[in-house]
């Protein structure tokens, strides 16, 4: 059994689950420059910050620890995401993950940007 340290999610490249992310909200009507939006306000990457870590393919533990500022209010995302409340998380990384996680399905499911960028 996997230690939470040790969690598979965290040695994955970005760069393969960002495609997921914009599928998943373009399939619902949005587009990529609004994944690429909540991006951005989550982790203080500007547009071409965060398209260099998608090129250089780094995991998502590099992809968190180089964000230039994770946002004050992320501790105000709240609900579940593959039903495990994002507020519960123990581990920071997977928070954070989980965090981008709960943007992006609020998103899909159509709620307005003003409501998702808290």
């Amino acid at each position: 059994m996997l230690t939470i340290s040790t969690h598979r999610i965290f040695t994955i490249s970005f760069a393969s689950v960002y495609p997921l992310y914009v599928q998943k909200a373009e399939r619902k009507g949005r587009t990529q420059a609004e994944v690429d939006e909540v991006i951005r306000w989550l982790t203080g990457y500007d547009q071409a910050g965060l398209d260099r870590q998608i090129e250089s393919k780094k995991d998502f533990a590099t992809f968190f620890a180089e964000a230039p500022a994770f946002h004050p209010n992320a501790s105000l995302i709240k609900g579940l995401v593959c039903g495990v409340r994002v507020e519960d998380v123990g581990d920071p990384l997977m928070q954070k993950i989980r965090y981008l996680d709960k943007l992006v399905d609020e998103l899909a499911k159509g709620k307005a940007m003003e409501k998702i960028l808290r």
